[in-house]
């Protein structure tokens, strides 16, 4: 038996003054009140209670044992109450990573209203496009934009996100708009930095295709990269959470728009642990619910 449950039963028995009354108002046969308590006093190799026909008494090391029960028996309460009343509140810090980009443009917003409905919820936020191993490094969750490998962890589709190819209306005017993705390879291209720069694609009847973009210049960084193209310095290949906005305002000009460059999903990732805190569910539920599948950003795609 669960210890807890033995320390229980004890105090249950000593409370009630007999082993009859304890089995009577805790619903439980006399037989087993009486076996649990013998089998803790084997398990401890103490007699904790002198039982005569008429009457029972606690013995001094029963005594201590009641005092130190009924202690800890309280302080499991309370424990268990301050968790289910934070439950309730919503209160408590979330540790969440998310990517650089993404997490200014996108996360950071939607926490920030996240916050002003849930104001007793504390985050520590970390927006950093290197890998961060949730469970190592003590995160409560992840948003990522990648393929998931990790088997530790659980993961929820939030949003999906495609990619585009761009460029400015005074780059295409001055180099001429490309009438097949082939005719990209005599362009400029700007790349993520570490990334290969040949664009694999699929064409509008699933074939599968790739070019060799000319690397004209290298950036880790999207908001930079789309700004470069936004300058007319030359072809990017963007997902559209990133460059929406220009293509809106016609900053971007998108060609090839029924080819798929890549389809990818935001993710909410969380440690495969058998229970997930409330405000952890509710934040995810959140962001689903503020993205789903048709975020803002997948306006510019709508054509598809």
């Amino acid at each position: 038996m669960d210890r807890f449950e033995e320390m229980r039963n004890f105090v249950r028995v000593v409370d009630a003054g007999s082993i009859t009354r304890a089995a009577d108002s805790s619903h439980v046969a006399k037989s087993a009140i009486s076996r649990r308590l013998s089998d803790l006093e084997t398990r401890l190799k103490v007699q904790l209670i002198n039982r005569t026909t008429r009457r029972m008494t606690l013995t001094d090391a029963g005594q201590r044992y009641y005092d130190e029960s009924v202690r800890l028996l309280g302080e499991l309460e309370e424990a268990e109450a301050l968790v289910v009343s934070e439950e309730a509140a919503l209160t408590g810090k979330i540790r969440l990573a998310g990517p650089t980009v993404f997490g200014t443009r996108h996360l950071g917003p939607a926490i920030n209203e996240f916050l002003k409905i849930h104001t007793e919820i504390e985050f520590e936020l970390e927006f950093n496009d290197r890998h961060i191993d949730l469970v190592e490094e003590g995160f409560d969750l992840a948003i990522r934009i990648a393929e998931l490998k990790d088997s530790r962890l659980m993961a929820r589709r939030l949003a999906p996100i495609t990619g585009m190819v761009l460029a400015s209306p005074d780059y295409w005017q001055t180099h001429g708009l490309p009438k097949k993705p082939a005719d990209l390879e005599q362009h400029r291209g700007i790349h993520y930095a570490y990334v290969p720069t040949t664009w694999r694609y699929k064409t509008p009847r699933g074939k599968n295709e790739s070019i060799r973009v000319p690397a004209y210049l290298l950036s880790n960084n999207g908001d930079y990269i789309a700004s470069a193209a936004r300058d007319g310095l030359g072809v990017i290949k963007q997902p559209n959470f990133i460059c929406h906005e220009d293509v809106e305002a016609g900053r971007l000009i998108p060609v090839f728009e029924d080819h798929h460059w890549f389809d990818l999903n935001v993710w909410a990732v969380y440690p495969n642990t058998r229970h997930l805190p409330k405000r952890i569910r509710v934040l995810i539920d959140f962001l689903a619910e503020r993205w789903g599948e048709d975020p803002v950003w997948q306006a510019c795609c709508a054509g598809r």
